[in-house]
């Protein structure tokens, strides 16, 4: 039976309003959570789901209030408000228009859903097409198109996997890590085949092509020499590593210092998440 699970970290408790996840180290408010069905995702101290609204793309404001409220509860609990070690962003909170404060993640406002009655149900998750589970280093901005009232999203293609070591990363949708290969310089062109394809094969463009809420960026598929087409990120070719057989192996990260795993919104060219084998500092 596959059951969802709570990964307890630590982290330092702040009393300022706005809190890095580098300075959280004693008594994280907010943990991670993993479900083969949806990925990684937030959770408030006592494992239960958080959410983002897709509608919510102003920063400083929810929309969703009255009797939406009350189906997805805000996160109003701010004291001490921490992000469990190796997870990016800022906590804050927003001024909501019953004069309650919310709580936001990367400016993204989070709710509970109602009908959540144990801790890892996800029951909330694609409801009406705008409610999604938050996965770690979600960043507010715009979505896919939502769909009709009560009509369930398609499911994305790409899911947000996570380990303290390496922060959050994405994988396929049966959760199997995905790469990046820092020589393939040129945007949306691998350079990877022959040998090098066997060991690391390309990950196959679908039809559908949709990232998970939350994460932005853009998916396409790209031509490669054999004449099939590959799943990009950002125009950075995608890669499964052939050691990795289980879903959350992370076994080829940093292979000859040229593989990587792929960070939420990470760009072409950009320094790819390197192993944290030493705990990080708090920042001053």
């Amino acid at each position: 039976m596959i059951r969802s699970f709570v990964v307890f970290v630590t982290a330092l408790m702040l009393t300022a309003p706005v809190i890095s996840g580098a300075a959280a180290q004693d008594a994280a408010t907010l943990k991670v959570a993993q479900d083969p069905k949806v990925g990684a995702f937030l959770t408030d101290a006592d494992g239960k789901t958080l959410y983002l609204f897709a509608k919510d793309t102003e920063k400083g404001k929810s929309a969703c209030t009255d009797q939406c409220a009350t189906n997805w509860p805000p996160l109003t609990e701010t004291a001490g408000l921490a992000l469990p070690a190796g997870i990016p962003g800022t906590l804050g909170t927003i001024d909501r228009a019953d004069g309650t404060k919310q709580v936001t993640y990367n400016d993204i406002p989070l709710y509970r859903f109602a009908k959540d009655d144990e801790a890892g149900d996800t029951y909330g998750e694609g409801v009406g097409g705008v409610w999604f589970v938050a996965p770690p280093g979600a960043e507010l901005g715009t979505y896919a198109a939502a769909q009709g009232e009560s009509t369930p999203a398609p499911a994305s293609t790409l899911h947000v996997g996570f380990k303290e070591e390496l922060g959050p990363y994405l994988t396929d949708a049966d959760g199997k890590t995905v790469y990046l290969f820092l020589k393939d310089v040129t945007p949306g062109q691998s350079t990877c085949d022959g040998d090098c394809a066997k060991m690391w094969p390309a990950v196959p463009a679908t039809e559908s092509m949709r990232l998970p809420a939350g994460i932005q960026g853009t998916l396409t598929a790209i031509d490669r020499s054999d004449g099939s087409k590959q799943l990009a990120y950002n125009d950075i070719p995608l890669y499964y590593y052939a050691k990795d057989d289980d879903p959350g192996d992370t076994y080829g990260q940093e292979i000859g210092d040229v593989w990587y795993v792929v960070s939420p919104g990470i760009k072409h060219g950009e320094k790819p998440a390197e192993t944290e084998e030493e705990e990080a500092t708090p920042a001053s």
